[in-house]
């Protein structure tokens, strides 16, 4: 038996593998070539092809907005990041509350509600009302603050803080020459709507330069006791804010005119004069005298502007015409607001060397100047007038109207004497030419 070649054999399988291995070889640069013509070619053309892809759409998951929120741990605290979103006028806001007190928190929502709106200015005044929504999360409550409003942030903006009374002067004089409307006054003064309407009165009768008309008012206190509170005073006016405004500015100019005519050396020989001016330009107004039935009437007749600008006018009229000057001047003088045999009447009370003396303009025309001019307390009972003796200052100086004649007198003699020097001297010189 043949014994097979072994070594043939592993040469013919040597040059098989070989073969095989030259025709993978091919295989691959083949399949290489052919890629790399299709990309030049057929991916090239893909890529300048518009491709419209389609899938299904995937809505986006909610993400709640962050929410600023305040976090408190007490009662007052609590009250308080209210008070802060009532201040910035915000509708709503979200607390975090760390309710240790005990009790239901419903309970403690409704109290700091009620607190709010009833005892505390600002709630009671601008707040219609307050709702909120508690959630329990571990050991705090997240509560949704909502607001309701009943004024308007410019209306809560315009609120004037006021300490004092003369704070609170000042701040109606501003108000009232402007004749707003309305102002609100926030302030700890213990006032009423009787006080309130005294200031009014006081700032018009002080000011007669500057306010044309006395307003009729109505006062809201928010909250109804307490000691800070919130007072808003409207302002009501017979005639337009713009006409008012107008009527202002024409009184300035008249005052400023009658003010640069008053003459004299003196604070007497000053007021003398402004009485002379007033009695020859104005005219009592008869016609309004028997309608006007209270002090501050908004009858123009009643004002310094129809004094001035009308050339007619009643006791009060006067009376404020007269002051407006004097104020103008630097001179002291004060309206008195009283009654002449039982009427409705007006007159003035002026300081003259540190005497104080009644003087009545309006009446000069009926009486005479020398009956309504610098008049004590006295003079004016037996004239029966009648006023508020408790609050006006006493009236007792010792200047009569004979003092005032011998001062006329003494410039009449000083003018006369100044002439005849000045013919003296002309006599003279016309002796020394003639010789």
């Amino acid at each position: 038996m043949m014994k097979p070649d072994t070594k043939n054999a592993k040469v013919i399988m040597s040059s098989e593998d070989a073969r095989n291995k030259r025709t993978a070889l091919i295989m691959k640069i083949a399949i290489s070539v052919v890629l790399a013509v299709f990309m030049l070619t057929g991916c090239a053309t893909l890529l300048e092809r518009s491709v419209l892809v389609v899938s299904e759409h995937q809505a986006a998951p909610f993400i709640r907005p962050p929410v600023e929120q305040t976090t408190v741990s007490d009662h007052e605290e609590f009250i308080a990041a209210i008070l802060d979103l009532i201040i910035g006028h915000e509708t709503e806001g979200q607390l975090l509350y760390y309710f240790h007190e005990g009790g239901d928190i419903q309970t403690e929502i409704e109290r700091a509600r009620e607190e709010i709106l009833t005892l505390h200015p600002l709630g009671a005044f601008a707040v219609e009302e307050i709702s909120a929504n508690a959630t329990r999360i571990v050991m705090r409550y997240e509560i949704d603050i909502e607001i309701e409003y009943k004024r308007t942030k410019e209306q809560m903006d315009s609120i004037i803080n006021v300490a004092t009374e003369r704070s609170m002067r000042t701040n109606l004089l501003n108000v009232m020459n402007q004749y707003n409307d309305e102002a609100v006054f926030r302030t700890t003064l213990d006032l009423t709507e009787e006080r309130i309407a005294d200031f009014v009165r006081e700032t018009y009768y002080q000011n007669p330069r500057q306010i044309v008309m006395l307003p009729i008012i109505v006062v809201e206190i928010y909250p109804e006791t307490g000691t800070d509170r919130i007072y808003v005073v409207q302002f009501g006016y017979s005639e337009p804010r713009r006409m008012l405004l107008q009527f202002g500015e024409v009184l300035k100019s008249y005052v400023e005119r009658f003010a640069e005519r008053a003459a004299g050396n003196t604070d007497l020989e000053v007021m003398l004069s402004i009485v002379m001016n007033l009695v020859e330009s104005i005219t009592f107004d008869d016609s309004a005298a028997l309608t006007i039935h209270a002090h501050g009437a908004q009858n123009l007749s009643a004002t310094a502007y129809g004094a001035f600008v009308r050339d007619r006018a009643v006791g009060e009229g006067f009376a404020m015409a007269f002051k407006a000057l004097t104020d103008e001047l630097g001179l002291e003088n004060r309206i008195v607001l009283g009654h002449l045999d039982g009427l409705i009447h007006a007159w003035n009370i002026v300081n003259i060397d540190g005497d104080y003396y009644h003087i009545d303009i309006s009446m000069s025309e009926l009486n005479g100047l020398e009956n309504v001019f610098l008049k004590t307390d006295d003079d004016f009972d037996e004239m029966l007038y009648t006023w508020d003796r408790v609050n006006t200052v006493r009236c007792e100086g010792t200047l009569t109207w004979d003092d005032i004649q011998s001062l006329f007198e003494t410039d009449e003699t000083d003018e006369t004497d100044q002439t005849d020097d000045d013919e003296n001297q002309t006599d003279e010189s016309d002796n020394g030419e003639e010789s």
